[in-house]
């Protein structure tokens, strides 16, 4: 079982696309099959909900509540661990601070820039490639 603190950025990705293959999607259903337990806390789940609520993604209520209770359902509440890392953005550091309180736990964002260059940190691309490796996916 993987780990993994899912920035918001990667489930608006995967909700926009439709391309079943892209590394967002496959994160997203690993998620859903139980092969990813997110890791999550409130902090994490509001974000969640205010910015999938956007008018701009268009996502519906109903999707964005169906997403965002699959996470909580299916994942492991987490407290943050404190780093002293610096971050261009101070909303981004409730992410990296849940992953790091699980061991081996990771953090899959498309803004790596935005976070230490820690090998917890990995692209959607780069979380496949993990679950690959270790036999997840088909």
């Amino acid at each position: 079982m993987i780990y993994a603190v899912v920035d918001t950025n990667v489930l608006v990705s995967a909700l926009l696309t439709h391309n079943i293959d892209a590394s967002t999607a496959k994160i997203v259903q690993a998620l859903l099959k139980q092969i990813i337990t997110p890791l999550y806390n409130e902090e994490i789940l509001s974000e969640y909900s205010e910015v999938l609520k956007r008018p701009k993604f268009g996502f519906s209520k109903r999707t964005v509540n169906k997403y965002v209770n699959a996470i909580k359902k299916l994942g492991l509440q987490a407290e943050r661990l404190h780093s002293s890392e610096h971050f261009p953005d101070p909303k981004d550091i409730v992410f990296y601070e849940v992953a790091l309180s699980k061991e081996d736990a990771y953090l899959v964002t498309g803004n790596t820039k935005h976070f230490p260059q820690k090998p917890i940190v990995v692209t959607p691309a780069e979380m496949v490639e993990i679950l690959a490796e270790n036999g997840l996916l088909e």
